[in-house]
């Protein structure tokens, strides 16, 4: 979890637990007081989980055979038809022997999930932190079958036991959602980090031919734009990986096939070629040097066998000029794929510059004093701003290290595992 004012408030654990007290009346004291509140006012809501039973008859389960899961904080006053379904992040598995390696864990088993999470950022239900969606009908998808819902394999494996039916638990959550109320939804938006900001652009227009015909429907994919690049060895690897994740789950058909018919199944499962033929209007937040593509297709482990990045991808500051200067390539490559979307009067985009992976969940990052700006525009307005078609927002940073708002984050997060 990342924490508001983080240093501040570990400081403050550390000096609370100290034999050797400070000055309560000091002004560090006052600086670790506010850094808590501040800690507990936008991380203060927790919502209890939803184990969807009844998807199990359909075949709708988690990789280990386990029922779907959400958590929904129901929305009120003017925002009781309104609806925002964000689907959890993760990365994908290529394999059976990767696949089962998720099978106990929360990312292939919703007995191993919390039983409650925060809502922060695009899902608070504060105000102050989310004016725009604060009210709405506010659902977080847990993700649990490793192929971004797209996965439908009939067979089970007798020896793995391991369930391939990512596209059914879609199906099922959805339907399940439409019953308690987003079948008469006005507005809705769907989004997701990382893995699941990937599905939010799969899923798009199918998810739009699920509501009401007159409901302002629109997509918004956070570090969800995967691109397909070649790493510092000049090998495809993750083209080679995404179509191990689409061979293990039978993808193909459940992606858009107004891109299989172009492109084939690997290529469409990136973005850039999936989102081209999307009817439904699509935001983009991204950022430029996203941490995890960094870690894992441009620079993967097994490419760096001496550590060479290792250090660099902990922390942009580190990285050398050589490192640096391919760092700035790979900006300009994921700029080029970006391209076409570019050109589309429908699509927002919030390109920043800041070394991250995903934003919209992480109150820093959506909506706080401090949290990146365009345009002096924070995440928060712009998409709110492109939602309600206030003002179209499309907008590519400047080079790093030309933002100054950006926070400062740690990339090791368990929550976006490696290849």
């Amino acid at each position: 979890m990342m924490f508001p004012g983080n240093a501040c408030f570990e400081s403050f654990i550390q000096l609370i637990l100290s034999p050797r007290m400070t000055d309560p009346n000091s002004y560090q004291w006052i600086c670790y007081a506010l850094g808590l509140m501040m800690l507990l006012k936008t991380e203060g809501l927790f919502v209890g989980i939803t184990i969807l039973d009844s998807a199990v008859a359909k075949g709708a389960v988690c990789l280990d055979g386990s029922p779907p899961a959400y958590h929904y904080d129901k929305g009120s006053g003017s925002g009781i038809n309104s609806w925002l379904i964000h689907i959890e992040g993760g990365g994908w598995c290529n394999n059976v022997t990767s696949c089962l390696a998720r099978k106990n864990t929360h990312l292939g088993s919703s007995n191993k999930m919390e039983k409650q999470i925060a809502f922060s950022g695009i899902l608070s239900s504060n105000r102050n932190f989310n004016p725009d969606f604060y009210n709405w009908n506010r659902i977080k998808i847990r993700y649990c079958d490793g192929s971004s819902f797209t996965g439908d394999v009939e067979a089970v494996s007798p020896e793995t036991r391991l369930q391939f039916r990512g596209a059914r638990i879609w199906l099922a959550v959805i339907e399940d959602l439409l019953l308690k109320g987003m079948k008469t939804a006005e507005n809705a938006i769907l989004s997701g980090c990382s893995a699941g900001g990937l599905t939010s652009i799969l899923h798009c227009d199918s998810f739009k031919a699920l509501l009401p015909m007159g409901a302002k429907v629109k997509c918004l994919s956070d570090a969800g734009y995967f691109i397909n690049a070649r790493d510092i060895s000049g090998a495809p690897h993750i083209q080679s990986y995404f179509n191990q994740v689409v061979s293990t789950h039978e993808s193909s058909k459940n992606l858009p096939q107004s891109c299989t018919s172009r492109f084939g199944p690997t290529m469409c499962f990136f973005p850039q070629y999936a989102s081209q033929q999307i009817q439904t209007p699509l935001f983009i937040l991204n950022a430029a040097y996203d941490y995890w593509q960094i870690r894992n297709i441009l620079a993967p482990a097994e490419e760096d066998p001496q550590g060479a990045w290792a250090l660099c991808k902990l922390d942009i500051v580190n990285c050398s000029p050589v490192q640096l200067k391919v760092m700035q390539d790979f900006r300009m490559e994921f700029l080029d794929a970006l391209s076409i979307l570019q050109r589309l009067s429908s699509t927002g985009m919030f390109i920043d510059s800041c070394y991250a992976h995903c934003q919209s969940e992480m109150q820093e990052f959506w909506f706080r004093y401090d949290s990146p700006i365009l345009a002096n525009t924070t995440v928060a307005k712009a998409v709110a701003n492109w939602f309600y078609d206030r003002v179209p927002f499309k907008k590519v940073d400047c080079p790093y290290p030309c933002n100054l708002s950006c926070p400062v984050v740690s990339s090791t997060s368990e929550a976006f595992p490696e290849l």
